[in-house]
């Protein structure tokens, strides 16, 4: 039994000296030994390998490819009266009259058909499917069948991925967030000086760097020279909470957030010592008059960090942009867009949070293979004379979904968990009583 304690001992040392040598004391000073890198090479031949493999075994390469797609349906977005006009002059009715007439049935039928089959809102809330598998769960029905190879693949993958990377992650992920809380704590007794600001962001950067290697991220910054600066707010699209992760890796930010209890609420006290983050009580959260005054006054406030916001309030699949709430258009001062696209090849990181929790979703991103993304930092925007916080906001969307290859759409993230509004059904019944009524109909003609 003592022989055992002093091997257990001494493999434990061993294991904790190589984290603190090869990843810990690189992350410090901010630098790669390449270890990652050539990971990442590793991994990419595997599942190339692999992919191959499976594809030998398709007669038809071509049908392969099409079916592998993400499935969704090319939708013809011209508005109502267009399309309801079209349908009427094919069917050689008088545009002029404004009577109810059977062709507009088979308008409503399309778009009903449309909804049932694959309704571009509740497809951004599941996993984006891939062109070829990726060794883990998650893969298209054509892939299912493997050869042996590749099952014997797939099983030292799992022990790979179970047995070694795992405890590893864990590991990192606990000296991180220690590092963050005993940081945080002293350098908060410090008094408000330029040293405890830049201690400060250097316990942050220190934190996210191990975090970030704790998943064994790839990451590459584009456009750096765009970075948020003090005194602003940085909106970026929103696909999980390891966003925040991903930007402070290469930037402190003020968060913005609930006041929570438990282990996150020791690490939200601790990083309000250190630096000004903006947190509210649940009471205050319905206050929006008091939330736009507390973030106004720490983005004119040009000594603390840049405010991090997400403005869509949920998480999305990474294949999309919906709608950016207003409320952070409001506020003034400078926005700074990122755009955050990531690899699904190597781990899926959207979290679908009515379906997952936290901890089934940490556990999945710590058993999945890297996590692999760019972020694009925007050129600076502001809002323009005569210009209302919702078409700002909508501006600042469709520039991070160009930048990002992300399709741009309208609705409202809350969908996820919410029924559509009366207010989206108002407006197609008003749109439709137009018609019915005879307004607008002679310009329709006239255009078609």
């Amino acid at each position: 039994m003592e022989d055992f304690r002093i091997v257990a001992s001494n493999i434990f040392t061993v294991w904790l000296t190589l984290i603190f040598v090869l990843i810990l004391l690189p992350s410090i000073f901010g630098i790669s030994l390449g270890i990652s890198e050539g990971y990442m090479k590793i991994l990419v031949k595997t599942l190339e390998w692999a992919t191959l493999r499976i594809q030998k075994g398709f007669e038809d390469r071509k049908k392969l490819r099409v079916s592998a797609s993400n499935g969704i349906i090319q939708r013809d977005e011209s508005p109502m009266e267009t399309e309801i006009g079209g349908l009427r002059q094919s069917r050689s009715q008088c545009l002029q009259r404004g009577d109810f007439e059977m062709a507009d049935v088979f308008y409503f039928s399309k778009k009903g058909f449309e909804a049932i089959v694959d309704d571009e809102v509740t497809q951004r809330f599941s996993s984006e499917e891939l062109i070829s598998w990726n060794l883990l769960t998650r893969t298209n029905y054509n892939f299912h069948h493997v050869s042996w190879r590749v099952t014997l693949i797939w099983v030292i993958g799992v022990f790979i991925r179970y047995c070694i990377l795992l405890p590893l992650r864990v590991t990192l992920a606990t000296i991180g967030i220690s590092w963050l809380v005993i940081g945080a704590t002293l350098v908060g007794q410090l008094p408000n000086s330029r040293v405890k600001s830049w201690l400060s962001e250097l316990v942050h950067l220190v934190c996210c760097r191990i975090c970030a290697r704790a998943l064994s991220s790839a990451i590459q910054y584009h456009n750096k020279e765009n970075r948020p600066k003090k005194g602003g707010i940085c909106v970026a699209n929103h696909t999980s909470p390891i966003d925040i992760i991903i930007l402070a890796n290469d930037g402190c930010y003020a968060m913005v957030g609930q006041v929570h209890g438990g282990l996150m609420g020791v690490i939200q006290r601790a990083m309000a010592r250190a630096c000004p983050h903006v947190w509210f009580e649940r009471s205050e959260m319905r206050d929006r008059h008091l939330v736009t005054k507390r973030l106004r006054e720490h983005v004119f406030d040009t000594t603390k960090l840049p405010i991090l916001i997400f403005p869509e309030g949920t998480c999305i699949n990474n294949t999309s942009v919906m709608m950016f709430k207003k409320g952070s258009f409001e506020i003034g001062g400078t926005i700074y867009p990122v755009a955050i696209k990531y690899d699904p090849q190597f781990g899926d990181a959207f979290w679908n949070s009515s379906k997952n929790n936290m901890v089934s979703y940490l556990l999945r991103m710590m058993t999945s293979w890297a996590l692999k993304c760019n972020v694009w930092y925007l050129p600076p925007m502001t809002r323009e004379e005569d210009e209302d916080a919702v078409h700002f906001a909508n501006r600042v969307k469709s520039a991070i979904a160009k930048r990002g290859g992300l399709v741009e759409l309208s609705w409202d993230g809350g969908l996820k968990r919410d029924r559509v509004k009366d207010y989206f059904k108002q407006e197609q019944q008003k749109n439709y009583s137009k018609i019915i009524v005879g307004e607008n109909i002679s310009s329709f003609a006239s255009e078609n």
